[in-house]
């Protein structure tokens, strides 16, 4: 498999940007919110905290076969991020599976960043021959499941550590 470089990705209000570690000291706080640990546990990360993990995410998968996708989320009228997406690429007997996240900072939900940003992501993937789409969601985080929805995936009956497996094939 041919590795994968995310590349800016733009929608009707937003632009994806690839990850830069430069980005880390604006995420910190973007991302500063005990309260979006609820559901996949820790705690917020410092900026010193985020630059170490971008720098291993921008340097890529130690894997050849893996493609470690990441972006941030541009709100293009306030010029400020609002929240990352990611995908991991890999293949498959069935050809490219992309494994997807998101999360928009508390001050900017309920805009419909997170479902615009997915439906974005998901556009790129299949323009990289990606034939499915995988999230991983816990069965109580209503808006995550809400996102997914909007996005075309449905949930399946299968389960990865205490959250429901969705999936979209596009490809």
């Amino acid at each position: 498999m041919t590795t994968i470089k995310p590349e800016t990705i733009h929608t009707g209000r937003l632009t994806l940007l690839p990850l830069q570690v430069e980005h880390a000291e604006e995420m910190a706080a973007v991302l500063s919110d005990p309260g979006l640990h609820t559901f996949i546990g820790g705690t917020p990360a410092t900026a010193q905290g985020l630059r170490t993990r971008y720098e291993r995410l921008v340097a890529g998968s130690p894997d050849p076969t893996v493609s470690w996708c990441n972006w941030v989320i541009r709100l293009r009228d306030t010029d400020r991020l609002t929240g990352t997406v990611q995908a991991t690429v890999t293949a498959d007997d069935h050809g490219r599976v992309a494994e997807i996240a998101w999360v928009v900072g508390t001050a900017w939900q309920r805009r419909r960043i997170a479902t615009e940003a997915t439906q974005g992501l998901i556009t790129w993937l299949g323009t990289q021959a990606v034939q499915t789409v995988i999230a991983h969601i816990h069965p109580d985080h209503q808006a995550s499941a809400a996102v997914a929805t909007e996005a075309g995936l449905t949930p399946t009956d299968q389960w990865h550590d205490g959250e429901i497996r969705w999936q979209l094939t596009i490809g």
